[in-house]
């Protein structure tokens, strides 16, 4: 195999494991389940409707028992011993429909084929309306170290647009709960750009966020995915699609607020106040690290070689049975293709990209960004983002990249 080029495969063969790579090593869980469809969601998730009698939390939470132990074995089986967990993390979907207890019994199988680092970051999401005070307590108790919490909006009539079911001070309450808890670390998630916020919506979500006394905010532009009902909203005419420049003018908005309050920003939509408050899960991604991402449809990252699992509950439950890993597909990247995820991912970070990693032939790149007044370069050589190029960080990266 040449540098540029990949191996891939779409049988149902399980990927063909090489090492661990020297990153760190992180499991992700996917919980499939939702109570309701938010219109623009188009992430694998199902509702009770759409599943039927195909598929229930004991199922999906058996076959998850089951991947990990397949996983652990193939593990064992590289070079290289396989690295203590240093965060979990479980995602949806929505993980607290599971309950306290169920939750508990997710991190309870995956403590049973995988060492747990000292210190290890352990999250949850959790949508507001599934929580109480008694669930954060479960959880708490369980070993889990950090809650993400969707909050969306403030604004009832944005939420709505959204299709969110829960009301606009749940999810602040469900922070102060999580708080009183023991918990230390609690993300709120924001969306703007949603057609119908203004201005005056946007502040209510931030006066809210800071009020909740979290010490992390996720805020992410409206996508319109296809396929969403919200994708067929715009496209009937329904509701417009979101503005770049109110997009733009937003996300400066949001920066503002928060820098006022203490945090900083350390990943494009990310925020945190202190080092200790960062996502490390997601840093474990963004720096190249490796995990196992368990569950219908989750993906997975070891060594260079990546595999993506089937996606319906009821057959991911069927592939793990039969035995082996439960994959769909899976690709051993290439020099090139690692090479231009390291630089769509490290430009993203407040660490920046070191220069010395760059192809040479991108380095007039470098000057011309830097020119523009999208980037800077760094005492110790690295390649940073301004205020203005996180706005458009995107065509940072294809200036480089091309």
């Amino acid at each position: 195999m040449s540098s540029s080029a990949a191996t891939a495969s779409t049988d149902t063969s399980a990927p063909v494991l090489r090492d661990f790579g020297d990153g760190p090593f992180g499991i992700y869980v996917h919980v499939p389940f939702c109570a309701t469809r938010c219109g623009y969601c188009d992430f694998n998730t199902y509702t009770a409707g759409e599943l039927g009698s195909s598929a229930s939390p004991q199922s999906w939470l058996a076959a998850l028992r089951g991947e990990l132990a397949t996983a652990a074995q193939q593990f064992a089986a590289l070079p290289t011993a396989t690295p203590e967990v240093s965060t979990v993390f479980v995602g949806g979907g929505t993980p607290s429909l599971l309950g306290g207890d169920g939750l508990a019994s997710v991190l309870d199988a995956v403590r049973a084929e995988f060492t747990f680092a000292a210190g290890a970051e352990v999250t949850t999401e959790s949508n507001p309306e599934s929580t109480s005070p008694e669930f954060f307590e479960r959880i708490r108790a369980a070993g889990f170290t950090r809650v993400s919490l969707g909050m969306q909006s403030a604004a009832a009539h944005v939420l709505k647009v959204l299709d969110r079911t829960h009301t606009p001070g749940r999810a602040v309450a469900a922070a102060l709960e999580a708080r009183a808890a023991g918990f230390e670390h609690v993300n709120l998630d924001l969306i703007y750009g949603t057609p119908g916020e203004r201005d005056v919506d946007l502040d209510a979500s931030l006066d809210a966020v800071l009020g909740a006394g979290v010490d992390h905010v996720s805020a992410y532009s409206l996508i319109v995915e296809d396929g969403t009902a919200l994708a067929r909203r715009v496209r009937r005419g329904e509701l417009p699609a979101p503005d770049d420049d109110v997009l733009a003018a937003r996300y400066e908005r949001i920066d503002a607020r928060l820098r006022s309050a203490g945090f900083g920003w350390y990943e494009v939509s990310n925020w945190a106040v202190g080092d200790a408050a960062v996502c490390r899960h997601n840093l474990g991604y963004w720096d190249g690290g490796d995990w196992l991402g368990a569950g219908p449809g989750a993906h997975s990252h070891v060594g260079g070689v990546r595999w993506w699992n089937v996606k319906h509950p009821a057959r991911y439950a069927d592939r793990v049975g039969a035995g082996g890993l439960p994959a769909a597909g899976w690709e051993a990247l290439s020099a090139d293709e690692r090479y231009t995820e390291r630089v769509m991912l490290a430009v993203r970070l407040r660490t920046g990209l070191p220069l010395a990693e760059l192809a040479s032939s991108a380095r007039t790149a470098v000057d011309r960004v830097v020119a523009d007044g999208l980037a800077v370069r760094t005492a110790d050589d690295r390649l940073v983002l301004t205020d203005r190029g996180r706005l458009l960080a995107d065509g940072v990266v294809r200036e480089l990249l091309d």
